[in-house]
């Protein structure tokens, strides 16, 4: 398989006033967000020059005639931090190295709180449409537990705010499993949200992850080591999360939602027709993503993934020598991945999607064994499309890991804690 054009680019902008204790995101913040000494100028010189080179790159091995690009996501972090006037010399580059499409989706993520959810109309203006709030809850209690700025008289704010700016789009992420969230907490952030008529809802359980232990924080991994206040905040929430009530908050989220008009379209996420998420939709696709910012991922549509390295001040060195050396990419890694692991890989990220996989690829000799016991076991619907059932969904993840290579057979936690990418 060839390398492909890019049809979406990831830009990660990695400052946030306060750093929540759950958070797997590649976040700095402080005086590097805010204050004399921040370093949002310096970040956005740095990622100027990263677009030039991944567009010198993509010149050279796809051409300059790709055709432009369908979605732009500026992620975080909390992007809205920026000003519609960085936002817009953002955009404003990427027409001119990569293209966009005049049909592309435009989204940028914003926290609901007045202090950093930014200018709306003003982003809206910068060539936005649509919007990605990060609610999470909308109880109070839950959301002081959660570390968040925000109460949910911000959200209603934030809503009525993106709704006077015309955004096209507008979701709201939310999170169960909440330590000391009950299922009737759970059903009154769900009431509260759909009161908000929001076109695109995601809805993730609260995955406690160890990046450290993962391996995942070296000087070039994608992630930063965990704080010790969010280590210990870890270690106390992890016993309070309960996998039976997750499932029952995920089945009462199904029912909710699709009850007032959201049709689920991925594991996790639920839209109005003709509101999916283009951007995610790339990635469960397996389509070819660039990516800049620090920690950013991007897949070349082969067999190619690549990452920047997560932490800030050696990406904008690289970008920016003092010295005033030639720019170079900015340190990070890149993953081959083998013929096997890869279909692996797309028929694990199809099958989160509504529409599922070709039923073909239980005559791939890699897939037919673990699919097989998926439909032998109720998780998932056999014919021309292989599709999670209603109990496959809930347990997916203890079908995904007999579809990887070499894996090992026992049983994960279930899929419900696979944290999706964010929408």
């Amino acid at each position: 398989m060839n390398v492909s054009a890019p049809v979406a680019l990831y830009i990660h902008v990695p400052f946030c006033l306060s750093i929540c204790p759950y958070c797997d995101f590649v976040v700095v913040a402080g005086r590097a967000a805010r204050g004399p000494a921040n370093r949002l100028e310096a970040f956005l010189a740095a990622i100027h020059v990263e677009l030039d080179l991944r567009a010198d790159d993509l010149d050279t091995t796809v051409g300059s005639g790709r055709a432009p690009l369908s979605s732009i996501y500026l992620g975080g972090g909390t992007p809205s931090l920026l000003g519609p006037s960085q936002v817009c010399g953002l955009l404003d580059h990427v027409a001119r190295r990569f293209g966009i499409a005049r049909d592309a989706e435009i989204t940028l993520e914003a926290n609901p709180g007045r202090g950093d959810r930014g200018d709306l109309a003003g982003f809206r203006a910068a060539g936005v449409d649509r919007l990605s709030l990060g609610v999470q809850s909308l109880d109070p209690a839950e959301l002081r537990t959660l570390g968040r700025r925000h109460g949910p008289a911000d959200v209603t704010d934030a809503v009525a705010e993106s709704r006077a700016a015309r955004f096209r789009s507008v979701n709201l992420d939310l999170l169960y499993d909440v330590p000391g969230q009950s299922l009737r907490s759970w059903e009154w952030t769900l009431h509260a949200a759909l009161r908000l008529e929001p076109d695109h809802v995601s809805a993730y359980a609260l995955a406690l992850d160890d990046p450290d232990a993962e391996g995942a924080t070296s000087p070039l991994g994608d992630r930063l080591p965990l704080r010790p206040g969010a280590g210990a905040w870890r270690r106390r929430a992890r016993p309070a999360q309960d996998e039976d009530r997750a499932a029952d908050q995920y089945e009462m989220a199904e029912r909710r939602l699709v009850a007032a008009g959201l049709r689920r379209y991925e594991l996790s996420n639920w839209a109005r027709r003709g509101h999916e998420s283009r951007h995610n939709l790339a990635y469960w696709r397996c389509e070819a993503v660039e990516a800049v910012g620090p920690g950013a991922h991007a897949f070349d549509g082969s067999l190619t993934r690549r990452w920047n390295a997560a932490r800030l001040e050696p990406y904008i060195a690289s970008l920016r020598p003092a010295d005033g050396a030639l720019p170079a990419p900015p340190p990070g890694g890149r993953e081959p991945l083998d013929p096997a692991a890869g279909r692996a890989e797309a028929a694990i990220l199809g099958l989160r999607l509504r529409t599922g996989i070709d039923g073909a690829a239980l005559l791939d000799p890699a897939l037919a064994a673990g699919l097989e016991w998926g439909i032998e076991a109720g998780l998932v619907e056999a014919g021309r499309r292989l599709r999670l059932t209603s109990r496959g969904r809930l347990l997916a993840s203890e079908l995904f890991v007999r579809l990887l290579p070499d894996a090992p057979r026992a049983a994960p936690r279930t899929a419900l804690h696979v944290q999706g990418t964010a929408a």
